[in-house]
C-alpha cells in the first residue's frame, strides 16, 4: 500500500515557536529548512522543506516582525501546546473540478479563497485555498490547493528530506474514508486519538514527526 496521499502538496507543521521548532527540526534531521516567507497581515511567516517531487513540509509560526493581527492567526497557532503537524494539503489537477466533483460525492470542501505572501526576495506569490478545518476540524480530511501562475514553493529548490510515510489515526477511521476518496486522495488510517504523522529520510536516519 502506498503510504503517501495522491496529489500531496504539502504538510503543515504548526508551532507557536517557529524559531525554536526550525532548530529542533536542523537538530534532529542535519537539514535546515529554508525560510518561506511572511503572511502579511495575519501573523505569521514559515520555513520550508521539499519532500522529494513537488511535496514539501511547511513550518509556520507567529512572525515576530509583524505586529499582532485583529484576528486568531492561521492554525491556532498562539494556541498551540508545541509543535504539531496539524493538517495537510493536495493540489489536484483542476481545482475548481476537484470542488465540483468532491460535493457531487457528498463531501464539500468550501469554496477557493484567495491568499498571498511574498518570499524574501520579495516576490508576491498568489494561490487559491479552501478552508479544511472549517470543512472537517480533525484537520486530516486535506484542503485543496492551487498555485495558479505562481511558481511552487519547490521550484526554489528547498533542501530536501525524501517523505518515507504520512499515516493518521483517528477515533472513527471510517468516517474519513469516503471524505478521501471525495477529493481523490488516500491517507493510512488507524483508530486512535487524532493525529497526523510523517516520516522523512535524512542524513541521520529517518525521522517521525507528529
Amino acid at each position: 500500500m502506498n503510504t503517501i496521499p495522491a496529489h500531496l502538496d504539502h504538510l503543515v507543521l504548526a508551532t507557536p515557536d517557529l524559531a525554536a521548532t526550525v532548530a529542533d527540526f536542523t537538530r534532529r534531521t542535519g537539514v535546515e529548512p529554508a525560510v518561506g516567507g511572511t503572511h502579511v497581515g495575519l501573523g505569521t511567516r514559515n520555513y520550508l522543506v521539499g519532500l522529494g517531487g513537488t511535496g514539501y513540509l511547511e513550518i509556520i509560526g507567529p512572525d515576530p516582525e509583524q505586529s499582532t493581527p485583529d484576528g486568531p492567526r492561521p492554525f491556532g497557532v498562539d494556541e498551540l501546546p508545541g509543535p504539531r503537524t496539524l493538517t495537510w494539503a493536495i493540489s489536484p489537477p483542476d481545482l475548481d473540478a476537484a470542488i465540483a466533483a468532491a460535493r457531487a460525492r457528498g463531501y464539500d470542501p468550501g469554496p477557493p479563497l484567495p491568499m498571498s505572501r511574498r518570499t524574501p526576495d520579495g516576490t508576491l506569490l498568489q494561490w487559491r485555498l479552501t478552508d479544511g478545518v472549517s470543512a472537517h476540524p480533525s484537520g486530516l480530511v486535506p484542503f485543496l490547493i492551487d498555485w495558479g501562475a505562481s511558481p511552487h514553493p519547490t521550484a526554489s529548490h528547498l533542501p530536501t528530506t525524501p517523505l518515507l510515510a504520512v499515516s493518521a489515526s483517528h477515533p472513527d477511521p471510517a468516517e474519513l474514508r469516503p471524505l478521501l476518496t471525495a477529493l481523490d486522495t488516500n491517507l493510512t488510517l488507524t483508530e486512535g486519538p487524532v493525529g497526523l504523522t510523517f516520516t522523512v529520510d535524512t542524513p541521520r536516519g529517518p525521522v517521525r514527526f507528529d
